[in-house]
């Protein structure tokens, strides 16, 4: 039968759009996160010149400027109004400060900054004394990874280290080894602290994993890691048994050396003062060591940790245990000086068991489902916020992990990834995976252990990023559409955001280098000679992150002899206006968990490069610590979507008090809109109607109390209405999707139809209103939806059954006509009329064998063998 399926626009009142279609604000919550300064930097150039740089913080308009000073004096070319950075002409050293300036009031101004020498900071070291181990083996220290956080609210970071004995070990290899360290230090080269984690915390790569962050929200910076009898805290309390000795002391034993028994403990440290503030039994527990793929230990002690925002407002920690085997997952709260455990992840729990041996020597964190909560990646295998299995991919266990919107044309973020079993992975060793389901969009082929690989925006000829690693032997350059660029690749330990333009750059061992697209190549921009980096073959800094100045990364090398440690940041000037990275919640978390076994660079949650959007959305965050006074409650929400191709979405304001004067920014998809003195009461809110699909930031400001908070509202265009008709033995149904309330007109009997979603879903039609001829209308309430109109035909054919039969033939899908059975040898045995869709032939007592039934409907007539047994 012919369909014909017209679409007619007409116009009605557009109601209740907001619950029938499902399409509203992704109300996300916004993020606490740590305040900070101006990061003010000035470095000399030269004789002439000096380069000053600042921050864009996160929770300022796109639209802000600044205006620059030295010594009191306004600069020229002040307000900055497209960059964060300037280079002054001068040949004296002067003082320096920033005040930006919001909706053409300038702000407080920020700390000041002195004129460095040259582009680094140097930050003296007080370097632990050596020791002999009991088996007379001498030692000495180095510093290793390092960790950033504001332990006392000023907004400027202090640094942690972490001191590394030279006789440390990994999991594989017997022995004893020092205690480890862990120091925090002003960058003044002030110690804060040093924590001392004790004889029964082996030294190695995988042992310790310490994470500093603000993890309660208060403003200020904690640390927590694994402790154990006798770790001595910043304030030189020991934790549980001072005397306890764990270690296996037979030379002989292949376990010499481990720590395989005695009480593990979660610890949280105040960052201030080094205090430990609570301890828990460590979770993931040590249990039976043979439960974790060997029985020597070297598996069962495979630590990794993360930081993530499990609710979406404030971080929680994630403590990892085990992946080559049994992977574990506890995530901890630090609340109002409560440790609390939020959930448990066990590869040995019923329904987790895809997850065994599915993940990484790291983990990374983000959210990858839209939600607004991360979602933790072990490798091939990820976990929900809530602590339930995401994906796992069979891929098994790799060395290196990589998480960002990598490919800026798909929705979503990727993940690049090496791969180390092939028995596991089968056939690609690099793969390029969907974050969200962890299915491999494209991969290249390996039959080995691929051992590393990066990915970053390095090539400004190919949009996204580029994804680099060696397969077989065999180098890969690769667009993010896994086409080779060439098999020429650079160095893929690290990556850093280092000159002017929005491509990165390379970061290997004590080195940063460009890469050289056009001739395929790496070309050096820094070597820090006299400085080393960390982890032997991985090469590492001891720490790669934004640390001041604009939105470029800056890198710690430890100097040779450990005597100070060195900062190196960019002094190249640059035109690109971006947020604070420290702002972003994906990257600074992913700052925290650097240093988590096998490190690995910073991603943010957006794609960052040289054909990036120009109007990536302000980070949803909000100060953590920052208190107002009589602050209200706003609701902040998309009233109506937009029609398709059209500017009509409606945004509203609500409020729960009365008396005050707002001022509202709104930044986002090309706008950059400032509407001060705005009336909002209780009620009356603020609308308005004009906006096109995309994502905004609302930033509300009430002067008078010193409240400021932004809010991401998501508009969406209403998608198109769709129907397909679908016929099945005498019924009628049609798939249907853009609304969840269809007003469906059957040859002129209406009906409402109300379906789970605005998503794909099925509408039975009353057969009782079906004629031979039909016509079938659906609309929904939108006046940019239009008409669907569907006119066709009922199928005549009848239907037989059973058959073979042993008595009685059901004869369905006949409205009025005639039934007769003839023999094979054309007699007729059998006539009857019918009136009913539903009839039956009676051939009990006819001799068994083949019978014709033949029905006549109208000028139709069907014929049927039918068997008589």
């Amino acid at each position: 039968m012919n369909q014909k399926i017209q679409t007619f626009l007409f116009k009605k009142a557009f109601f209740l759009v907001l619950l029938l279609f499902g399409i509203t604000a992704q109300l996300i919550a916004q993020r606490n996160v740590e305040k900070l300064n101006r990061g003010l930097i000035a470095t000399r150039l030269d004789a002439n010149k000096v380069y000053v740089g600042w921050r864009m913080l996160g929770t300022e308009s796109t639209g802000v400027s600044y205006n620059l000073y030295c010594d009191g004096t306004k600069l020229a070319g002040s307000p900055f109004t497209t960059t964060t950075n300037y280079t002054h002409a001068t040949t004296t050293n002067g003082t320096y400060t920033v005040r930006a300036i919001i909706n053409g009031v300038e702000e407080p101004v920020s700390e000041s900054a002195t004129v460095w020498a040259n582009q680094y900071l140097d930050i003296p070291m007080q370097v632990p004394p050596g020791g002999t181990t009991l088996d007379n083996v001498a030692y000495t220290y180095d510093v290793n990874d390092c960790s950033v956080g504001d332990v006392d609210g000023d907004g400027q970071y202090e640094i942690f280290v972490k001191w590394d004995p030279t006789n440390s070990k990994d999991n594989s290899l017997p022995g004893y080894t020092g205690n480890v360290y862990i120091d925090c230090y002003r960058l003044d080269g002030t110690r804060l602290w040093r924590i001392d984690l004790g004889k029964n915390i082996r030294a190695g790569a995988h042992y310790t994993q310490f994470m500093v962050y603000d993890l309660d929200s208060d403003g200020k910076a904690e640390m927590a890691c694994r402790t154990a009898d006798g770790t001595i805290d910043g304030t030189g309390v020991v934790i549980g048994d001072a005397t306890a000795d764990y270690r296996i002391h037979d030379s002989t034993s292949k376990s010499f050396g481990y720590v395989l028994s005695g009480p593990e403990f979660l610890t949280i440290f105040n960052g201030e003062t080094g205090k430990a503030m609570a301890s828990k039994d460590y979770l993931p527990a040590r249990g039976t060591v043979s439960s974790w793929g060997d029985s020597y230990g070297n598996r069962v002690d495979r630590f990794i940790a993360a930081v993530a925002y499990l609710d979406g407002v404030k971080p929680s920690l994630v403590m990892g245990r085990g992946y080559y085997t049994r992977l574990v997952r506890v995530a901890w709260d630090w609340r109002n000086g409560t440790l609390s455990q939020r959930w448990i992840f066990d590869s040995n729990t019923s329904g987790n068991s895809g997850a065994a041996g599915m993940g990484n020597h790291q983990m990374t964190v983000g959210d990858v489902d839209g939600d607004g909560k991360d979602e933790i990646i072990n490798g091939s295998s990820a976990i929900d916020d809530d602590g339930t299995l995401l994906f796992a991919n069979t891929l098994g266990h790799g060395d290196a992990l990589h998480m960002s919107d990598m490919d800026p044309d798909r929705p979503g973020m990727e993940i690049w990834q090496c791969l180390e079993e092939p028995a596991k992975y089968k056939t690609n060793g690099l793969v390029f995976l969907d974050a969200k389901t962890g299915t491999t969009l494209w991969g290249i082929p390996a039959t080995g252990d691929v051992g590393r690989c990066n990915a970053a925006d390095i090539d400004p000829r190919y949009k996204g990023y580029e994804c680099f690693g060696t397969a077989n032997s065999v180098n890969y350059l690769m667009d993010c559409k896994g086409n080779l660029i060439s098999n020429k690749k650079p160095t893929q330990n690290f990556s850093i955001w280092w000159d002017g333009d929005l491509n990165r750059e390379l970061l290997d061992s004590n080195k940063i280098d460009k890469w050289d697209f056009i001739n395929g190549k790496t070309v050096n921009m820094l070597t820090a000679t006299g400085y080393s980096s960390n982890n032997t073959t991985k090469a590492t800094p001891c720490l790669s992150a934004d640390l001041f100045g604009d939105w470029r990364e800056e890198v710690i090398f430890r100097k040779d002899d450990n005597t100070s440690i060195r900062i190196y940041t960019t002094n190249i000037p640059t035109t690109n206006k971006l947020y604070t990275l420290m702002h972003d919640p994906q990257y600074r978390v992913a700052i925290a968990w650097q240093n988590s076994a096998y490190n690995q660079p910073p991603h943010p949650g957006y794609y960052l490069g040289v054909d990036m959007d120009a109007n990536i959305p302000a980070p949803n965050i909000t100060i953590a610590g920052h208190s107002t006074t009589a602050a209200p409650k706003l609701k902040v929400y998309v009233e109506t979507p937009t029609c398709p191709g059209k500017a009509n979405g409606k945004i509203s304001i609500g409020t729960d008090l009365n008396g005050y004067t707002y001022n509202l920014t709104i930044t986002g998809n090309g706008l950059n809109l400032v509407l001060n003195n705005q009336t909002i009461t209780t009620a009356t809110s603020w609308v308005k109607s004009d906006f096109a699909a995309g994502t905004y930031v609302l930033t509300v400001a009430i002067p008078s109390i010193s409240f400021q908070e932004s809010y991401t509202v998501v508009v969406k265009e209403i998608s198109a209405l769709t129907a397909k008709r679908e016929e099945s033995n005498k019924t009628v149904s049609y798939t249907v999707s853009g609304s969840n309330e269809y007003n469906v007109t059957v040859n002129g009997v209406s009906n409402t139809y109300i379906t789970a979603s605005s998503e794909t879903a099925k509408i039975e039609i009353d057969a009782n209103l079906l004629q031979s001829t039909n016509t079938v209308t659906i609309e929904t309430n939108s006046d940019c939806q239009g008409i669907i109109e569907d006119n066709f035909k009922m199928n005549s054919l009848a239907v037989v059954h059973p058959n073979p039969t042993s008595d009685v033939v059901n004869v369905e899908g006949v409205n009025s006509g005639l039934i007769q059975v003839y023999t094979t040898s054309g007699t007729l045995v059998l006539e009857q009329k019918v009136d009913n869709t539903t009839n039956s032939i009676n051939l009990r007592g006819f001799t068994v064998g083949m019978y014709l039934v033949r029905i006549t409907q109208g000028a139709e007539i069907q014929t049927f063998k039918v068997i008589l047994k």
